[in-house]
């Protein structure tokens, strides 16, 4: 039969349709793609005839006037076409009333040429043709709202009619939200689309554009006649801002690559990274994006102030984490600084759309406060653990068996000042970061904590003294440590006045000068406590040759101030690592109390002269030796300018008096002793008369007696010395007899 050659054929072409497609191996990769084209050849051929038939069909409705005879062609119709719902509202209730502004024939091929218009267009959102494709949802939606328009009008109470035409455009709707998935993708990419795809980005807007004039047409409409379609107003622009606004925030969510556990500058980093994003995204956004979009939309104001609560929403996020106190600084200086500064919303470029001055704040003054007084609280207790940890430190430096460093003019020293500025100038530096009013705090915490610290120092330095004297053979290098503490605290007297000039205003220097004076006070303790016991180290060496001084052993020719003049010379060539200040006060104390140890020895009474040859050579003896003493503390104080001659006058002026050889002028030599050195007591002079060995009592009692009325005429610059000179009293008794 001709239907069966028909088939036949058909075949054949077939065969040789498919054996044309797959000539090589790589196509049968394919074949699911042919498979899909085919098909969609095949549907749209269906629906051509199935138009065609229709046509047919409406033709017999408008020659014929029998009602029986329309209404089982339209039997036939349903049967072909599911739309027969439609062709009965559009047939028997739009056409008799006239309403229906198109020709039903119009309509209908609308109606069965649907299916395959709703493929086509979804063909076109896939391949990205995004124009076209809202065109044709343009055409279909305006028939259906036309079509529901004109339902509502003839009937509004009709929900029935209404679901009906609805649920057959129902496809409508999910073209609708497809094609809105990819209008998003665009909106949530434009940043990096506008740089490679510019037009893209433009056919979005526009989309966006035209659903927009449709939603407000719709409105109209709705005001007039109360009806409005399925699905409107869409809103499309509001959600556009809405998308952008996600995309923001979670691009700067996003920016968190690690946490405190993996990496210890995780917040410094990330803050990097926002302050590279947001500066990029708002240059690309003020120089490209501004351009695709209509200037009502104020595109890049309204990305600025998404930007801005975004990264307003991440940093209070991070104010409200447990921060450490370097976290606190980074994430201060960020809001309060780098956010405003060149390297972002200042940068040129932004201008002037971006004006930093009437940027809102990202984080409110009092989480500002908070942070601060947070950040204040830890590095009190930071800088306290330092600053002992540091002391801990240097004390096992103490105990080392070699020699403290020098720093470049030779002074001994250690390490302790400067680690203890260091670290403070590093808080200062990170405090002037965030502001003035932070810095000068930090500045004044730092100087609190110096206080009491340098409290602590002495303590230290007393305890090192006391061990030492338990077992002076250790620690080995006693004395050159002591030497580095005193030297530090000339260090640490000029590190606080540079650290005040180079962090403090003129006009705070009050507040902080009683505190200032405090340490000093301190640290001038520390210098001669270390200074004293130095000394005393000295003195204890010499102990046994003042012992020989002013004895039967001494007068025979002992050289006991010869060694006396050696062991000073040997401290001293250390003490010359002394700093200025400090070794100058040295020299004139050790001077001092040579010559006091030496005049204790005479009022000791250890030898009394038996006749004028031993009183001349032991009062020989004493000058000669005051010579040496003169010419040793010269030699130390070189260069020091120091007059320090008087001192061993005193001890030649006591000579005199026992050299005299006439008695009767004894009286006279004392009394111009006395007036010279107004403090030496009736128990030096009688003393010093007993080692003579030739006064009587009696005669004692009347210079003594007659010395009290005597005018005195001392030296303008005498500093008493005979007061600290006490004279043994137990032996005198014997003596006086």
């Amino acid at each position: 039969s001709t239907m069966e050659e028909t088939d036949r054929e058909a075949v054949a072409t077939a065969v040789q349709r498919v054996a044309g497609m797959l000539q090589r191996p790589d196509q049968l990769d394919k074949v699911e793609q042919y498979r899909r084209r085919e098909a969609r050849k095949k549907a749209s051929v269906e629906a051509r005839l199935k138009v065609q038939s229709c046509q047919a069909v409406l033709r017999t409705l408008n020659l014929t006037g029998n009602e029986e005879l329309r209404k089982n062609h339209l039997h036939i119709t349903h049967r072909e076409v599911a739309g027969f719902e439609y062709l009965k509202i559009i047939s028997i209730k739009l056409f008799k009333n006239n309403s229906y502004s198109r020709s039903p024939a119009d309509f209908l091929v609308l109606l069965l040429s649907f299916p395959e218009i709703v493929r086509e267009t979804h063909d076109l959102i896939e391949r990205g043709e995004l124009l076209q494709a809202h065109r044709k949802l343009m055409d279909l939606e305006c028939s259906r709202d036309n079509l529901m328009y004109e339902q509502y009008r003839m009937d509004s109470k009709n929900t029935h009619d209404m679901n009906l035409i609805h649920t057959y455009f129902g496809d409508m709707q999910k073209l609708s939200e497809e094609l809105a998935k990819q209008l998003w993708m665009v909106v949530q990419r434009s940043l990096v689309t506008v740089r490679r795809d510019p037009t893209l980005l433009v056919s979005v807007v526009r989309i966006i554009e035209r659903e927009e004039k449709i939603d407000r047409r719709m409105l109209d409409r709705k005001k007039q006649t109360g009806f409005i379609p399925p699905g409107r107003p869409k809103k499309w622009k509001e959600k556009m801002f809405n998308i952008l606004e996600r995309t923001v925030s979670t691009r700067i969510e996003g920016t968190q690559a690690d946490t405190r556990e993996s990496d210890k500058m995780w917040l410094v980093r990330h803050l990097e990274i926002i302050r590279k994003y947001v500066l990029d995204d708002l240059l690309v956004a003020k120089t490209l994006l501004d351009q695709c979009f209509p200037p009502h939309y104020d595109i890049f104001n309204r990305l600025l102030n998404m930007y801005h609560q975004a990264l307003a929403t991440r940093m209070q996020e991070l104010a409200a984490e447990d921060l450490e106190a370097n976290e606190i600084v980074s994430l201060l200086t960020w809001v309060l600084n780098t956010y405003t500064s060149a390297e972002m919303m200042g940068n040129s470029e932004l201008s002037p759309e971006v004006d930093v001055n009437s940027l809102d704040a990202l984080i409110s003054q009092n989480v500002v406060d908070q942070l601060l007084s947070k950040y204040m609280s830890t590095l009190t207790s930071n800088i306290i653990g330092w600053l002992r940890k540091a002391l801990e430190t240097d004390k096992k430096d103490w105990i080392k068996e070699t020699e403290p460093e020098a720093d470049q003019d030779g002074y001994y020293q250690t390490t302790l000042p400067a680690i203890v500025f260091q670290m403070f100038e590093q808080n200062l530096q990170v405090a002037a970061q965030i502001n003035e009013d932070l810095k000068t705090k930090v500045l004044v915490l730092c100087l609190q904590q110096m206080n009491s610290f340098l409290t602590r120092y002495k303590d230290e330095a007393q305890l090192y003294k006391e061990d030492h004297l338990k077992n002076r053979q250790y620690p080995q290098c006693y004395v050159q440590y002591m030497i580095a503490v005193i030297n530090n605290c000339q260090t640490f007297k000029e590190s606080i006045i540079s650290l005040k000039r180079k962090y403090l205003k003129s006009d705070m220097e009050d507040t902080l000068s009683i505190s200032h004076a405090n340490m000093d006070a301190t640290l001038d303790i520390i210098a001669k406590e270390g200074c004293s016991s130095l000394l005393d180290e000295v003195f204890m060496d010499l102990e046994p040759h003042l012992n020989e001084l002013m004895t039967k052993k001494w007068l025979m020719g002992s050289n006991a101030v010869g060694t006396i003049c050696v062991t000073v010379e040997d401290y001293f060539n250390d003490f010359a690592k002394i700093k200025k200040p400090y070794k100058k006060t040295m020299t004139l104390e050790a001077h001092r109390r040579v010559v006091v140890e030496y005049i204790r020895a005479i009022m000791l009474k250890r030898i009394s002269f038996k006749n004028a040859e031993e009183r001349k050579e032991g009062a020989e003896r004493m000058i000669k030796e005051a010579e040496q003493f003169r010419f040793l503390f010269k030699k130390l104080a070189a260069g020091s300018g120091e007059d320090t001659e008087g001192l061993c006058d005193i001890i030649e002026a006591i000579a005199e008096v026992i050299k005299l050889t006439d008695p009767s002028l004894l009286y006279l030599e004392v009394s111009t002793l006395v007036s010279k050195y107004p403090d030496i007591r009736d128990d030096h002079i009688a003393a010093l008369l007993t080692v003579r060995g030739d006064a009587s009592r009696d005669m004692k009692q009347t210079i003594i007696e007659t010395l009290d009325q005597g005018p005195s005429q001392p030296n303008p610059n005498y500093v008493p010395i005979f007061k600290e000179i006490t004279v043994p009293t137990l032996t005198v008794p014997k003596l006086l007899k």
